[in-house]
């Protein structure tokens, strides 16, 4: 059966739920992957995502801060939440989908919020960048990426805030010293996923040497006319499951709605 997943950092989900039921009612995908939606777990807006066709949801956040969430039409076998760096951060949750979801086998989704890392790209000048560092560090040594199984069905998605390629920004030459695409995150995220075999979905659709952007400032005066993004927003699957992808949309113009959030959706559809 076809599976589509959205993934979005929606910047504060209770101030843009309203653009959450856009998505749904515009692209009608299965599961929903929300990041930085700044709100504890009883404030989250349940109750207007049933509303417009989630009634399953997997929550994990924090107030002000960070937060992630997983909405879906179907039902979850499992939700999980792990820790990193011992911050008591909300940066992760995972479900697993399967029989009642309608799929014949386990369908697991990582959903993560990499932290930013500030502003200097030097561990021992700014502790935001040194928690990047180790975070992603945690990351690669966590067990639970590394699927041992070939026939293993995982998907990772989510705000990972690192540009890793040079088609993934405006500029490869003036952003090597600027946080998200300095040289050493791109490593600790190569490792990431090669950790894990992890396949790059979005690259699978729109070839390596395109550009493609996922975020654009709020700095902008003309975010669209100056076109300075980057992809900050990934999708991988594992081998077993990546050639099962079978579209993949970047939704450009939620940049522009009401009130945007400064990432736009993504939206892949695997034969899961």
């Amino acid at each position: 059966m076809p599976l589509t997943i959205a993934t979005w950092n929606i910047n504060s989900v209770r101030l843009r739920i309203g653009l959450v039921e856009k998505l749904a009612a515009e692209y009608q995908p299965d599961v929903i992957c929300l990041q930085e939606t700044k709100t504890p777990d009883d404030r989250f807006p349940l109750k207007e995502a049933a509303k417009f066709g989630y009634p399953h949801a997997a929550i994990h956040g924090q107030k002000g801060y960070h937060g992630v969430a997983i909405l879906s039409k179907h039902p979850f076998e499992d939700v999980s939440r792990q820790g990193f760096c011992d911050m008591g951060d909300a940066r992760h949750i995972s479900v697993v989908l399967g029989r009642e979801a309608g799929l014949a086998a386990p369908l697991t989704i990582h959903n993560f919020y990499i932290p930013a890392g500030g502003d200097i790209p030097d561990p021992e000048l700014n502790d935001k960048f040194r928690h990047k560092l180790a975070f992603l560090d945690e990351a690669i040594a966590w067990e639970h990426l590394h699927p041992i199984d070939p026939a293993a069905r995982s998907v990772l998605v989510g705000d990972l805030n690192i540009a890793p390629l040079e088609t993934d920004v405006w500029s490869h030459k003036q952003l090597l010293d600027v946080v998200s695409h300095t040289p050493i995150e791109v490593e600790r995220l190569a490792r990431l996923q090669a950790a894990g075999g992890w396949v790059d979905v979005m690259r699978h659709f729109v070839p390596p040497q395109e550009k493609l952007y996922t975020w654009w400032s709020y700095r902008a005066a003309d975010w669209s006319a100056s076109n300075k993004g980057r992809r900050l927003d990934h999708v991988w699957a594992t081998p077993a499951l990546a050639p099962t992808a079978r579209a993949m949309t970047v939704l450009r113009d939620a940049r522009g709605w009401e009130r945007p959030s400064d990432h736009v959706p993504v939206v892949v559809t695997f034969d899961a």
